[in-house]
């Protein structure tokens, strides 16, 4: 039997959720662009400034030591977390986007050449598409698309038709941050190693939902951003084979990343460092050690449990409403429910929804070919996360419902 979640108790662990907005409660269903943080992290930012700060690694004075130390701790717990075969394949990023433009930068400008292709999927964050367009103009290479259906699932087939010897890489989401859809990365990256390529998974979306092992799922390169992770913003991580990461060129010069500097040559750090010029963001990283131990403690049943009978509640309400499409119905998806209503565009719907302490996302959301494909300017987002509840979807569709009225 599954255990349940208390969530009450969870929800006071998180301040921001505890407030008034425009005279209501507040109602946050944008989870899939930034998740709230625990007080757990909040203390662990505040406790780094107030005790500890001090730069780390080169420092011998008792500051610099304990934050080298509790810095280092939690690329400790994300090697464990992500069953990496070792600390030294977890580099620190300042987001996905960033582990995406360097392995772009490093792995794709050395690899990628002339005819050459680089495969993406029609479900793509803009930031997984523009930094491999933009290594294909440099290189002469070409993007391929792997087409999506009506219910937002990936075209399998389609895709074993774009594989051949001359794709050097297929950059995949996980799980897609516009509709939800859970992608089969198993198959993806297996069909890709068939053909030579390597693969890099955006993980942004999948990690607060979904086990991810690194090893299990052979994985080249994976990526994701600590605060869609209950963590502080501006930090993330890029997970990389020892082999890929150790023959890729170094992506920013500076202090860290070197061994030794003169003015007759620069020989570089070994990994992680190699890819960690400067000093890094030394709070963020703490703090996102607290997200870590506070998101493991919860049992991770529990919290797919909660979170699927969420979209299973919200999909059934929203369903009832005359006019609403929801956009995105693969089988397998995480609590994201894209839709639009007929008549009405999503930006009415959001800013009004906020008169009623309500936080969902309007738009593209960073998606635009997807919405191309849909012949939608945009949807409206409602995301969830474990600290959701029923009664707030209940709210909510009561408000959409009232919202509707307003806009006649």
């Amino acid at each position: 039997m599954t255990e349940t979640l208390n969530i009450d108790q969870i929800r006071a662990d998180f301040p921001v959720l505890h407030q008034q907005v425009n005279k209501a409660p507040l109602i946050y269903f944008d989870n899939a662009a930034t998740t709230q943080k625990p007080k757990a992290v909040i203390d662990a930012l505040s406790a780094y400034y107030e005790q500890d700060n001090a730069n780390i690694h080169r420092g011998i004075h008792t500051l610099a030591e304990r934050a080298t130390t509790a810095y280092e701790l939690t690329r400790k717990k994300l090697a464990a977390f992500l069953n990496a075969p070792s600390t030294d394949q977890i580099i620190f990023t300042s987001g996905t986007t960033a582990g995406i433009n360097l392995v772009a930068q490093t792995f794709g400008r050395a690899n990628v050449g002339k005819g050459d292709q680089i495969i993406v999927s029609n479900l793509e964050h803009h930031s997984n598409i523009v930094p491999w367009q933009m290594i294909a103009e440099e290189k002469g290479a070409e993007i391929k698309v792997i087409p999506v259906s009506d219910a937002g699932v990936l075209d399998i087939e389609a895709y074993k038709a774009l594989l051949n010897p001359k794709v050097k890489l297929v950059a995949v989401n996980h799980v897609s941050n516009a509709i939800g859809t859970i992608n089969p990365i198993v198959e993806i990256i297996s069909l890709a190693h068939e053909v030579g390529a390597k693969v890099l998974i955006d993980g942004a979306q999948s990690v607060a939902h979904l086990a991810v092992d690194v090893q299990a799922l052979d994985m080249d390169f994976f990526v994701f951003s600590a605060h869609k992770l209950f963590g502080p913003t501006g930090v993330g991580v890029l997970y990389g084979k020892r082999d890929l990461l150790e023959s890729m060129p170094p992506y920013q010069g500076g202090g860290e990343m070197i061994k030794e500097v003169s003015f007759s040559g620069t020989t570089y750090n070994e990994l992680p460092y190699k890819f960690e010029a400067g000093t890094p963001n030394i709070a963020d990283v703490i703090a996102f050690g607290a997200a870590l131990d506070y998101v493991q403690a919860i049992p991770s049943e529990a919290l797919a449990a909660q979170e699927e009978a969420l979209l299973a509640y919200a999909t059934q309400k929203l369903q009832v409403i005359p006019g609403l499409r929801i956009v995105g119905t693969a089988p397998e998806k995480i609590a994201v429910i894209s839709f639009v209503i007929d008549g009405v565009h999503p930006q009415d719907i959001g800013v009004l929804l906020d008169k009623f302490g309500i936080a969902i996302r309007t738009g593209h959301h960073c998606a635009q070919p997807l919405m191309q494909r849909y012949e939608l300017v945009g949807t409206c987002r409602a995301s969830f996360a474990f600290y959701n509840t029923f009664e707030e979807i209940d709210r909510f569709v009561l408000c959409l419902e009232k919202t509707l009225q307003m806009l006649g």
